[in-house]
């Protein structure tokens, strides 16, 4: 989730002048599906009011959708909604479609983390929108061009020395 509050992030100031980002006090956030095709480096994202397994399941319609034609292993980390009993029934319906899971506590494995923690830094970290859809907009751009950049993607997220 990318909250409206993010926090201050790598600053420098002067010692005993702390920078201050003002806030409205609210817990407004935008909620993120996202995966990254290995091969493309393309990022195929979806915004969701709450994240929950039908919220999940809609992604994955979207992501079978995109890529109609064979197989498609999704690598997961193991958040509830991944295990939900009420993904089986979908899962079972679309037998194109592998789930295969990451071990546990381990979001260095996981791509769409780094992914997550590029766009905060790119986009909210350090940074006031004093209306909350100026944040979604800024996601959107940042998506935008990401897509634009697929080496770049490739680079940053897939590539592991």
């Amino acid at each position: 989730m990318i909250r409206s509050y993010q926090a201050l992030q790598y600053n420098w100031f002067p010692r005993g002048k702390q920078r201050q980002v003002p806030t409205y006090g609210k817990h407004e956030g935008a909620k993120l599906f996202g995966a990254i095709h290995y091969e493309t480096g393309q990022v195929y994202h979806r915004e969701e009011e709450k994240v929950d397994v039908e919220a999940f399941i809609r992604f994955l319609q979207d992501l079978l959708s995109a890529y109609p034609i064979g197989k498609m292993a999704m690598i997961l980390d193991n958040s509830r909604i991944h295990h939900a009993t009420g993904l089986q029934p979908f899962l079972k319906e679309h037998p194109r479609l592998q789930l295969v899971f990451l071990p546990p506590y381990s979001p260095n494995l996981n791509p769409v983390e780094g992914l997550w923690l590029w766009l905060k830094s790119d986009v909210v970290n350090n940074v006031f929108f004093e209306k909350f859809y100026k944040i979604k907009l800024h996601i959107s751009q940042f998506m935008k061009r990401i897509n634009k950049q697929t080496m770049e993607t490739i680079d940053r997220l897939l590539i592991r020395f």
